[in-house]
Parts: structure tokens; C-alpha cells; sequence
């Protein structure tokens, strides 16, 4: 039995994790225990943007995150930078009024470490206009060597036998001043995955894997680069909403239309002002004859819901929303047979490699390339085309 001394520590640790980083667990030395206030981390003026920028000169990978407000408003900003290099954690404020050119320039020629990439380079380019050059995703070497638990606190507990904290995922970041367990939570999405990073980049060597992952993060940028065009005809097209019938339809396509108007006014997300499952309800109830009725809504906003609801109800059946065709034809016996045959190959290669058959190609995408092989090289990279033979 461990004695009072042993146990306290180890609570400590399990309680504290981010702040703890032991010898005997390999972390180089600059990640050990790195104590400081949010006032010492916190980079929200020019003075101490000017401070931080040459401390990343000497470092050719710089971990990097981010963390928006998507849950608290309708259109979603980018909240808070989060920084690490061997010595030193920091917080960069894009709220606060700094011009962070200077930052993005002294990131451009480094190697950024994230972890799950898309979602962050998409907020960068959109709110910063920075797009790295290159990037390790720690996401994407974890799964290169087969690893199933890859979140962050799975990948920390792996390596740094830590138990990150909870408690803030959804929580509200543009909020100022931003409470320090909020802050140290943030930190901790980059304090490890430097050292994360040189474990995994060993791994991947010992498998020589190295360039399949270079490959995959190259991919990952140019996908990043695209814009996602939302098609607003379909769009309130919702989850549940292709078992509505007819009149219900339209009625729900008005409804939604009234929610985005009310988020957009109140700048709040669609759902803090009606929930999906709501939504459908009252679409169906409406067009049912029933009047569904919500008491946390003001009388201005009840009574521009019954409009809404009233329009859908009035349309003509000609102006109905018509049900999607389901996109393609049904495969031909040769083209399942195609599918088939990829299938097999990547299951036996996903074996002998000890890693997940997905991650080399999912099902959708085994069937596209069947249909129409010419796609294989816009939907895969070129190792996975390698181990597919195709």
C-alpha cells in the first residue's frame, strides 16, 4: 500500500495533471512543471505580442490551437491562441485590439503541431487569414500507428501517464476577464504536444511511415483551403426532416428560415432559440392542425413563430418542397463487384499493418472509386493508393 505521502501525490497529479510532468515519464527537459500566472501567459497588446514574437524565432515547431465561440453566437469568431514552445505557454487574445500580422508571419515558416487539424486551420484562415506551410497532426500520426484512443487526453494519458482536466469544452471563450480554469484548460491543449509530437515522429520512423504521414498532412492542408459553400435551399433540410410528409415540409422549411432569422438578431446559435427535435415537432403539429406553443418565447417571437408556421401552412401543394433524389444510380453488378474486390485488399493491408481499414479508405469512398476509378487520386493519397494497388 502506498503511504499518505504517495497517495496525496498521486491525487494531486490526477487533479492537477496539466501542470505536472515527471522525469521518469521521458518528457525533455523545458516541459517539466512550468508554473505561472494568466497575467504572465496572457498576450493581449502590442507590447507583449512584440515580447512573444522573437522567443519563436529559435524554434522550428511551435504547438499551436484555437478556440472559438461557436456554441455561444451565431456566427462564430476566433477566441483565443493558444502557444507553446519548449520553454513557454501563452494565450494570445484575437479579441483583444493587437495586430496579429506580426504573429502569423514569425508562424509562417514553422511547422505548427495540432491536434485534429481541419477545424483550427479553417478558423485561422478565415479569422486571421494564415495558412501554415506545414503541419504535424498529432491525430493523424496516432492513427498511422494504429492507435483506436486518439484524443488528446487518450494520447496524454498514453505518453505522459496524465489525466488532463474537464469541464470546459463548452464553455463560453469570448468571455473577459477569462477565469484562470479556463485558461489552464486551454493550455493544456498545447503543453504536451511537442513531446507528443517527437514520441509519435519515433514511432512513425520505426514503421517508416514517416512519409505516408507528410502525405496525409499535405492532404490535410489543401482540404482545409477549400471553402464548404452551404446550399441555404437545402440546408434546413435537418436530421429527421426526410421523414416529414408534404404540407409538414414546407411548414418546417419556413420555420427554419424564422429560427436563422431570430439567431442571426439575437446572435445566438439556431438552437438556443429552438432545438432540432422542437423544430420537427412543431412542423409536424402544425401541419396537423395543432398550435405548439414554447414558454420561454416573448410575444414578439411567438407571434413571428405562428406567422412562419402560417406561411408554410398556406403554400400551394405545387410550391411543397420535393423530396431529394437520391444522387447516382444503383451500382451495377460490376461496380459491386469492384467495391468488393477493394474492400477485401484494404481489410487484408489494414491487418497486416495493425491499423484501422477506415483510415486508409472508408466505405464511401472504396464505392466511389469503384463507380468511377478516375476519382482515386482527388479522394485518396498516394500511399493509400499504393496499398489499395489501384
Amino acid at each position: 500500500m502506498r503511504n499518505d505521502e504517495e497517495s496525496a501525490n498521486a491525487q494531486v497529479k490526477k487533479e492537477r495533471g496539466s501542470a505536472f510532468a515527471h522525469s521518469d515519464l521521458n518528457i525533455p527537459s523545458g516541459f517539466g512543471i512550468r508554473h505561472s500566472s494568466l497575467s504572465d501567459r496572457w498576450i493581449a497588446n502590442r507590447a507583449r505580442l512584440a515580447e512573444l514574437v522573437p522567443q519563436l524565432e529559435s524554434h522550428d515547431r511551435i504547438a499551436l490551437d484555437t478556440e472559438a465561440d461557436s456554441l455561444h453566437c451565431y456566427k462564430e469568431k476566433l477566441c483565443l491562441l493558444q502557444i507553446s514552445t519548449p520553454q513557454r505557454d501563452v494565450i494570445v487574445d484575437p479579441l483583444a485590439d493587437v495586430d496579429l500580422a506580426p504573429l502569423c508571419d514569425a508562424l509562417a515558416e514553422k511547422e505548427i503541431v495540432l491536434h485534429g487539424a481541419d477545424y483550427d486551420l479553417r478558423l485561422l484562415r478565415r479569422n486571421l487569414n494564415f495558412v501554415p506551410q506545414r503541419i504535424f497532426d498529432t491525430v493523424i500520426a496516432a492513427r498511422l500507428i494504429g492507435i483506436h484512443e486518439f484524443s488528446l487526453a487518450a494520447l496524454v494519458q498514453r505518453y505522459f501517464e496524465i489525466e488532463l482536466a474537464k469541464g470546459s469544452q463548452k464553455a463560453n471563450w469570448a468571455q473577459r476577464p477569462l477565469p484562470a480554469r479556463m485558461a489552464e484548460y486551454a493550455v493544456n491543449d498545447t503543453r504536451y504536444l511537442l513531446p507528443m509530437a517527437e514520441r509519435l515522429e519515433t514511432e512513425l520512423n520505426s514503421r517508416d511511415r514517416m512519409e505516408w504521414f507528410r502525405q496525409s498532412c499535405q492532404r490535410a492542408l489543401e482540404l482545409a483551403a477549400i471553402d464548404r459553400e452551404r446550399d441555404l435551399d437545402e440546408a434546413w433540410r435537418i436530421s429527421g426532416a426526410g421523414a416529414l410528409r408534404d404540407r409538414a415540409s414546407a411548414v418546417l422549411r419556413e420555420l427554419w428560415n424564422w429560427r436563422e432569422r431570430e439567431a442571426e438578431a439575437a446572435d445566438r446559435p439556431p438552437f438556443h432559440i429552438l432545438q432540432n427535435r422542437e423544430l420537427l415537432s412543431a412542423a409536424e403539429r402544425f401541419a396537423a392542425g395543432e398550435s405548439p406553443d414554447y414558454k420561454h418565447f416573448s410575444d414578439r417571437r411567438r407571434s413571428a413563430f405562428r406567422q412562419a408556421a402560417e406561411r408554410g401552412m398556406q403554400l400551394p401543394e405545387k410550391d411543397w418542397p420535393v423530396r431529394p433524389r437520391r444522387s447516382g444510380t444503383r451500382a451495377t453488378a460490376e461496380v459491386v463487384k469492384r467495391i468488393e474486390q477493394l474492400r477485401r485488399n484494404r481489410d487484408h493491408v489494414a491487418k497486416d499493418l495493425e491499423i484501422e481499414s477506415s483510415f486508409i479508405a472508408p466505405r464511401a469512398t472504396l464505392e466511389a472509386i469503384a463507380a468511377d476509378p478516375a476519382r482515386a487520386d482527388a479522394l485518396l493519397v498516394l500511399w493509400q493508393r499504393e496499398l489499395l494497388r489501384i
